[in-house]
Parts: C-alpha cells; sequence; structure tokens
C-alpha cells in the first residue's frame, strides 16, 4: 500500500526512507509557514515560538498522522494542517516539561532549552501559546 505524502511511495525499505524524510521536510516547512513571523508584534513571543517547534526532532507524531492519512485517502494539505496542530501540542509538553519547576532541562534537541535561551516567563507563555496554536478554540 503506498504511504501517503510528498509523492506517493511504496513501503519498500528505500522508498520508506525517502518518504520519512519527505514527511518530516513537509512539516518543518508547514510549520515555518503556519508559525507567526518574527516580525510581527509580539516579536520576541513569536521568535521564542519557532525557536521551540522548529529545527530539530523526528517529527514522529506527523510522521503518524501522514501513515494514517493513508486509510482516508486524505489529501496532503489537509494532513500538514493536522501534523502541525499535533507538533505544537508536542512542542508545548516538551517546553513546560524542561521548566526549572519540572525536570529542569538546559539542552533539548542539543540547544538550549527556551527557559534558557530566552527567560521562565517567556517559557511558560510559549508553551501555552504553542498550545493554543496546536488546539485553538
Amino acid at each position: 500500500m503506498p504511504l501517503p505524502g510528498p509523492g506517493k511511495v511504496t513501503t519498500t525499505e528505500p522508498n520508506f526512507q525517502s518518504w520519512l524524510s519527505a514527511v518530516q521536510a513537509r512539516t518543518e516547512s508547514a510549520l515555518a509557514r503556519l508559525l507567526p513571523a518574527p516580525q510581527l508584534v509580539p516579536g520576541r513571543l513569536h521568535e521564542a515560538m519557532r525557536y521551540a517547534s522548529l529545527g530539530g526532532g523526528k517529527r514522529v507524531r506527523p510522521l503518524l498522522a501522514f501513515a494514517a492519512g493513508a486509510v482516508s485517502d486524505a489529501s496532503p494539505e489537509r494532513l500538514e494542517i493536522a501534523a502541525s496542530a499535533v507538533e505544537m501540542i508536542h512542542a508545548y509538553s516538551l517546553v513546560h516539561d524542561d521548566l526549572p519547576c519540572m525536570d529542569d532541562d538546559v539542552l533539548r534537541r542539543g540547544k538550549p532549552t527556551l527557559h534558557v535561551e530566552y527567560d521562565e516567563a517567556t517559557a511558560l507563555r510559549i508553551g501555552w501559546a504553542c498550545e493554543q496554536a496546536g488546539a485553538p478554540g
């Protein structure tokens, strides 16, 4: 059965790796497009949202969303929105989990955690903003 994503591919090993890479790249691109631009006010918060959400991770949740889309023959455009929403909820959980009152982690994906790079109050707000971006309403 072909997997959905940027161009349908079969599940043979080399093509599966290509599919993984394509979905990860598509998700990164969708997130970059859907997140507020850092030039928009309040710039520091938008910049921090992008810091927390872009540039890393395995993107397992989007991979699952795209794989589930194969069952319903969903369009890749709709899947990238669902995948981005799930990824924003995940970013929220990571930001808040890294806070000093929780695990007090200082590194995430090889770079300073949000509360280290910015500050704890910003990290709290960014976590909530990511949650709302992933589950508006």
